[in-house]
Protein backbone atom coordinates (compact mmCIF):
# COMPACT_ATOMS: atom_id res chain seq x y z
CA UNK A 1 0.00 0.00 0.00
CA UNK A 2 1.33 3.40 -0.91
CA UNK A 3 0.40 6.87 0.28
CA UNK A 4 0.12 9.80 -2.11
CA UNK A 5 -1.51 13.21 -1.72
CA UNK A 6 -2.99 12.18 1.67
CA UNK A 7 -4.77 9.24 0.03
CA UNK A 8 -3.80 5.76 1.08
CA UNK A 9 -4.41 3.61 -1.94
CA UNK A 10 -4.31 -0.15 -1.97
CA UNK A 11 -4.93 -2.63 -4.71
CA UNK A 12 -6.18 -6.05 -3.82
CA UNK A 13 -7.13 -7.60 -7.09
CA UNK A 14 -7.09 -10.57 -9.37
CA UNK A 15 -5.40 -10.23 -12.78
CA UNK A 16 -7.21 -7.48 -14.64
CA UNK A 17 -8.66 -8.64 -17.97
CA UNK A 18 -8.47 -6.61 -21.15
CA UNK A 19 -11.24 -3.96 -21.47
CA UNK A 20 -13.14 -5.97 -24.07
CA UNK A 21 -13.21 -8.99 -21.72
CA UNK A 22 -14.66 -7.15 -18.75
CA UNK A 23 -18.25 -8.02 -17.97
CA UNK A 24 -18.83 -6.99 -14.35
CA UNK A 25 -20.17 -3.62 -13.26
CA UNK A 26 -17.92 -0.93 -11.81
CA UNK A 27 -18.89 0.31 -8.34
CA UNK A 28 -17.53 2.83 -5.87
CA UNK A 29 -18.73 2.43 -2.28
CA UNK A 30 -17.92 4.62 0.71
CA UNK A 31 -18.09 3.25 4.24
CA UNK A 32 -17.15 -0.12 2.72
CA UNK A 33 -15.19 -1.53 5.65
CA UNK A 34 -18.23 -2.56 7.72
CA UNK A 35 -22.01 -2.72 7.93
CA UNK A 36 -24.19 -2.05 4.91
CA UNK A 37 -21.26 -0.86 2.78
CA UNK A 38 -19.29 -4.06 3.26
CA UNK A 39 -22.38 -6.22 2.71
CA UNK A 40 -23.14 -4.38 -0.55
CA UNK A 41 -19.57 -4.87 -1.71
CA UNK A 42 -19.86 -8.62 -1.09
CA UNK A 43 -23.23 -8.78 -2.85
CA UNK A 44 -21.87 -7.16 -6.00
CA UNK A 45 -18.65 -9.17 -5.75
CA UNK A 46 -20.68 -12.32 -6.29
CA UNK A 47 -21.65 -10.87 -9.68
CA UNK A 48 -18.00 -10.37 -10.63
CA UNK A 49 -18.03 -6.59 -10.15
CA UNK A 50 -15.03 -4.30 -10.27
CA UNK A 51 -14.98 -2.54 -6.88
CA UNK A 52 -13.47 0.67 -5.55
CA UNK A 53 -13.86 0.55 -1.77
CA UNK A 54 -13.43 3.56 0.51
CA UNK A 55 -13.07 3.71 4.29
CA UNK A 56 -10.89 5.07 7.06
CA UNK A 57 -9.72 1.83 8.69
CA UNK A 58 -7.03 0.36 6.44
CA UNK A 59 -6.99 -3.05 8.10
CA UNK A 60 -10.74 -3.56 7.94
CA UNK A 61 -10.88 -2.19 4.41
CA UNK A 62 -8.24 -4.64 3.18
CA UNK A 63 -10.12 -7.47 4.89
CA UNK A 64 -13.30 -6.39 3.09
CA UNK A 65 -11.43 -6.37 -0.22
CA UNK A 66 -10.12 -9.88 0.38
CA UNK A 67 -13.64 -11.07 1.19
CA UNK A 68 -14.90 -9.55 -2.05
CA UNK A 69 -12.22 -11.25 -4.13
CA UNK A 70 -13.00 -14.56 -2.47
CA UNK A 71 -16.68 -14.00 -3.33
CA UNK A 72 -15.86 -13.48 -7.00
CA UNK A 73 -15.05 -9.78 -7.51
CA UNK A 74 -13.08 -9.02 -10.66
CA UNK A 75 -10.96 -6.59 -8.65
CA UNK A 76 -11.16 -4.67 -5.39
CA UNK A 77 -9.24 -1.42 -5.02
CA UNK A 78 -9.05 0.17 -1.58
CA UNK A 79 -8.81 3.87 -0.84
CA UNK A 80 -8.21 4.95 2.76
CA UNK A 81 -9.66 8.43 3.01
CA UNK A 82 -12.01 10.70 4.95
CA UNK A 83 -15.14 11.76 3.07
CA UNK A 84 -14.91 15.17 4.76
CA UNK A 85 -11.90 16.06 2.59
CA UNK A 86 -13.42 17.41 -0.60
CA UNK A 87 -10.18 17.63 -2.58
CA UNK A 88 -9.11 14.12 -1.68
CA UNK A 89 -12.52 12.69 -2.54
CA UNK A 90 -12.50 14.45 -5.91
CA UNK A 91 -9.09 12.97 -6.73
CA UNK A 92 -10.13 9.46 -5.66
CA UNK A 93 -13.34 9.46 -7.67
CA UNK A 94 -11.62 10.89 -10.73
CA UNK A 95 -8.87 8.27 -10.43
CA UNK A 96 -11.35 5.43 -10.02
CA UNK A 97 -13.41 6.71 -12.95
CA UNK A 98 -10.35 7.15 -15.20
CA UNK A 99 -9.37 3.55 -14.60
CA UNK A 100 -12.85 2.43 -15.60
CA UNK A 101 -16.13 4.41 -15.72
CA UNK A 102 -18.19 4.05 -12.55
CA UNK A 103 -21.56 2.40 -13.16
CA UNK A 104 -22.89 2.67 -9.60
CA UNK A 105 -21.72 5.05 -6.88
CA UNK A 106 -22.99 4.41 -3.36
CA UNK A 107 -22.61 7.22 -0.80
CA UNK A 108 -22.91 5.15 2.36
CA UNK A 109 -20.36 6.50 4.87
CA UNK A 110 -21.90 8.00 7.99
CA UNK A 111 -21.87 8.18 11.76
CA UNK A 112 -24.62 8.60 14.35
CA UNK A 113 -24.83 10.76 17.42
CA UNK A 114 -27.57 11.70 19.83
CA UNK A 115 -28.70 12.31 23.37
CA UNK A 116 -28.23 10.29 26.51
CA UNK A 117 -30.98 10.21 29.19
CA UNK A 118 -31.17 13.59 30.89
CA UNK A 119 -29.06 15.33 28.26
CA UNK A 120 -30.83 18.36 26.77
CA UNK A 121 -28.36 19.58 24.15
CA UNK A 122 -25.97 17.64 21.96
CA UNK A 123 -22.26 18.42 22.18
CA UNK A 124 -21.64 21.08 19.50
CA UNK A 125 -18.31 19.61 18.36
CA UNK A 126 -19.85 16.17 17.93
CA UNK A 127 -22.78 17.62 15.98
CA UNK A 128 -20.53 19.49 13.59
CA UNK A 129 -18.35 16.45 12.99
CA UNK A 130 -21.43 14.35 12.24
CA UNK A 131 -22.78 16.99 9.85
CA UNK A 132 -19.42 17.16 8.08
CA UNK A 133 -19.45 13.38 7.52
CA UNK A 134 -23.16 12.76 6.91
CA UNK A 135 -23.92 15.83 4.81
CA UNK A 136 -20.73 17.34 3.38
CA UNK A 137 -19.27 13.85 3.03
CA UNK A 138 -22.21 12.77 0.87
CA UNK A 139 -21.84 15.89 -1.28
CA UNK A 140 -18.09 15.30 -1.58
CA UNK A 141 -18.74 11.74 -2.74
CA UNK A 142 -21.49 12.41 -5.24
CA UNK A 143 -20.57 15.74 -6.83
CA UNK A 144 -17.39 14.57 -8.62
CA UNK A 145 -19.29 11.70 -10.25
CA UNK A 146 -22.14 13.75 -11.69
CA UNK A 147 -20.39 15.33 -14.69
CA UNK A 148 -18.67 12.14 -15.93
CA UNK A 149 -21.91 10.15 -15.65
CA UNK A 150 -23.96 12.82 -17.38
CA UNK A 151 -21.35 13.17 -20.12
CA UNK A 152 -21.70 9.52 -21.07
CA UNK A 153 -25.47 9.47 -20.42
CA UNK A 154 -25.51 6.62 -17.91
CA UNK A 155 -24.81 5.74 -14.30
CA UNK A 156 -26.53 5.22 -11.00
CA UNK A 157 -26.06 7.14 -7.76
CA UNK A 158 -27.34 5.73 -4.47
CA UNK A 159 -27.50 7.92 -1.38
CA UNK A 160 -28.02 6.24 1.98
CA UNK A 161 -30.48 8.10 4.18
CA UNK A 162 -32.47 6.84 7.16
CA UNK A 163 -35.96 6.53 8.59
CA UNK A 164 -34.75 9.33 10.86
CA UNK A 165 -34.82 11.60 7.84
CA UNK A 166 -38.52 10.95 7.19
CA UNK A 167 -39.82 12.11 10.57
CA UNK A 168 -37.61 13.56 13.32
CA UNK A 169 -36.91 11.58 16.49
CA UNK A 170 -36.44 13.38 19.81
CA UNK A 171 -33.30 11.46 20.80
CA UNK A 172 -31.25 12.30 17.66
CA UNK A 173 -31.94 15.93 16.68
CA UNK A 174 -28.87 16.67 14.58
CA UNK A 175 -28.71 13.21 13.00
CA UNK A 176 -32.33 13.56 11.87
CA UNK A 177 -31.55 16.99 10.42
CA UNK A 178 -28.57 15.59 8.52
CA UNK A 179 -30.55 12.72 7.03
CA UNK A 180 -33.46 15.01 6.10
CA UNK A 181 -30.95 17.17 4.25
CA UNK A 182 -29.59 14.33 2.12
CA UNK A 183 -33.14 13.07 1.50
CA UNK A 184 -34.08 16.41 -0.04
CA UNK A 185 -30.83 16.56 -1.99
CA UNK A 186 -31.34 13.07 -3.40
CA UNK A 187 -34.89 13.95 -4.47
CA UNK A 188 -33.64 17.08 -6.22
CA UNK A 189 -30.80 15.27 -7.96
CA UNK A 190 -33.10 12.49 -9.14
CA UNK A 191 -35.38 14.94 -10.93
CA UNK A 192 -32.49 16.96 -12.33
CA UNK A 193 -30.24 14.14 -13.58
CA UNK A 194 -32.89 11.82 -15.06
CA UNK A 195 -32.88 13.81 -18.31
CA UNK A 196 -29.15 13.07 -18.62
CA UNK A 197 -29.53 9.31 -18.26
CA UNK A 198 -28.35 9.20 -14.63
CA UNK A 199 -30.56 7.47 -12.07
CA UNK A 200 -30.52 8.60 -8.44
CA UNK A 201 -31.87 6.38 -5.67
CA UNK A 202 -32.52 7.34 -2.07
CA UNK A 203 -31.99 4.43 0.30
CA UNK A 204 -34.07 4.65 3.49
CA UNK A 205 -33.17 1.81 5.86
CA UNK A 206 -34.80 1.12 9.18
CA UNK A 207 -32.90 -0.81 11.83
CA UNK A 208 -30.03 -2.83 10.39
CA UNK A 209 -27.86 -5.04 12.58
CA UNK A 210 -24.60 -3.14 12.24
CA UNK A 211 -21.99 -1.97 14.79
CA UNK A 212 -23.49 1.54 14.59
CA UNK A 213 -27.08 0.50 15.37
CA UNK A 214 -25.92 -1.91 18.09
CA UNK A 215 -24.87 1.07 20.19
CA UNK A 216 -28.37 2.58 20.20
CA UNK A 217 -30.73 1.51 23.01
CA UNK A 218 -34.45 2.08 22.42
CA UNK A 219 -36.96 1.16 25.12
CA UNK A 220 -40.66 0.47 24.94
CA UNK A 221 -42.94 2.00 27.58
CA UNK A 222 -42.98 -1.39 29.34
CA UNK A 223 -39.22 -1.93 29.30
CA UNK A 224 -38.63 1.68 30.38
CA UNK A 225 -40.83 1.16 33.44
CA UNK A 226 -39.17 -2.18 34.19
CA UNK A 227 -35.71 -0.66 33.93
CA UNK A 228 -36.69 2.06 36.39
CA UNK A 229 -37.39 -0.47 39.16
CA UNK A 230 -34.67 -0.84 41.81
CA UNK A 231 -34.46 -4.59 41.17
CA UNK A 232 -34.02 -4.19 37.42
CA UNK A 233 -31.01 -5.67 35.67
CA UNK A 234 -28.47 -3.24 34.29
CA UNK A 235 -28.76 -4.92 30.90
CA UNK A 236 -31.62 -3.66 28.73
CA UNK A 237 -32.38 -5.17 25.35
CA UNK A 238 -32.91 -2.54 22.67
CA UNK A 239 -36.28 -2.49 20.89
CA UNK A 240 -35.51 -2.34 17.18
CA UNK A 241 -38.59 -3.46 15.24
CA UNK A 242 -38.02 -5.04 11.86
CA UNK A 243 -34.24 -5.13 12.28
CA UNK A 244 -32.50 -6.82 9.35
CA UNK A 245 -29.05 -8.27 8.92
CA UNK A 246 -26.66 -6.24 6.79
CA UNK A 247 -26.77 -9.03 4.20
CA UNK A 248 -30.57 -8.80 3.92
CA UNK A 249 -30.35 -5.01 3.69
CA UNK A 250 -27.78 -5.29 0.90
CA UNK A 251 -29.99 -7.72 -1.01
CA UNK A 252 -32.97 -5.32 -0.83
CA UNK A 253 -30.84 -2.36 -1.90
CA UNK A 254 -29.27 -4.26 -4.79
CA UNK A 255 -32.69 -5.43 -6.03
CA UNK A 256 -34.03 -1.89 -5.79
CA UNK A 257 -31.10 -0.47 -7.75
CA UNK A 258 -31.53 -3.11 -10.45
CA UNK A 259 -35.18 -2.06 -10.76
CA UNK A 260 -34.16 1.62 -10.79
CA UNK A 261 -36.42 2.54 -7.92
CA UNK A 262 -36.28 6.16 -6.85
CA UNK A 263 -36.74 5.34 -3.17
CA UNK A 264 -35.59 2.04 -1.64
CA UNK A 265 -37.15 1.96 1.83
CA UNK A 266 -37.30 -1.01 4.19
CA UNK A 267 -39.14 -2.28 6.06
CA UNK A 268 -41.97 -0.71 4.11
CA UNK A 269 -44.45 -0.64 6.99
CA UNK A 270 -42.01 1.48 9.00
CA UNK A 271 -41.46 3.85 6.09
CA UNK A 272 -45.16 4.42 5.59
CA UNK A 273 -45.69 4.77 9.34
CA UNK A 274 -43.03 7.48 9.46
CA UNK A 275 -44.60 9.19 6.45
CA UNK A 276 -47.95 9.12 8.24
CA UNK A 277 -46.42 10.54 11.41
CA UNK A 278 -45.17 13.49 9.36
CA UNK A 279 -48.78 14.37 8.49
CA UNK A 280 -50.30 13.88 11.94
CA UNK A 281 -50.44 16.70 14.50
CA UNK A 282 -46.89 17.29 15.73
CA UNK A 283 -47.89 17.44 19.41
CA UNK A 284 -49.60 14.04 19.18
CA UNK A 285 -46.64 12.33 17.53
CA UNK A 286 -44.17 13.98 19.91
CA UNK A 287 -46.17 12.68 22.86
CA UNK A 288 -46.15 9.13 21.48
CA UNK A 289 -42.44 9.20 20.70
CA UNK A 290 -41.58 10.32 24.21
CA UNK A 291 -42.99 7.00 25.40
CA UNK A 292 -40.07 5.26 23.67
CA UNK A 293 -36.97 6.66 25.40
CA UNK A 294 -33.67 6.05 23.66
CA UNK A 295 -30.00 6.37 24.37
CA UNK A 296 -27.85 7.20 21.36
CA UNK A 297 -24.13 7.32 22.16
CA UNK A 298 -22.34 10.50 21.21
CA UNK A 299 -19.93 10.09 18.33
CA UNK A 300 -16.24 10.31 19.19
CA UNK A 301 -15.72 12.40 16.06
CA UNK A 302 -15.01 16.07 16.60
CA UNK A 303 -15.51 19.02 14.30
CA UNK A 304 -14.93 22.74 14.46
CA UNK A 305 -15.19 24.52 17.79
Amino acid sequence: MGVENNIAVGSTSAPVPAPQERGGMRLLITGASSGIGRALARAYARDGASLALLGRDAERLEAAARDCLAAGAEEAETYVADVRDRDVMARIIQSAHDKRPIDILIANAGVSTGLSPGQLVETPEAVRAMLAINVAGVFNTVEPAISPMCARGSGRIAIVGSMAGVRALPHSPAYCAAKACVHMWADSLRAQLAAHGVHVALIVPGYVKTPMSARTIVKTPFSARAAAKPSASASVKSWQPGALSDEDAARIIKNGLERRRGVIAFPRYMYWAMRLFAFLPAALVDRVMRQFPAEVPETSERGEK
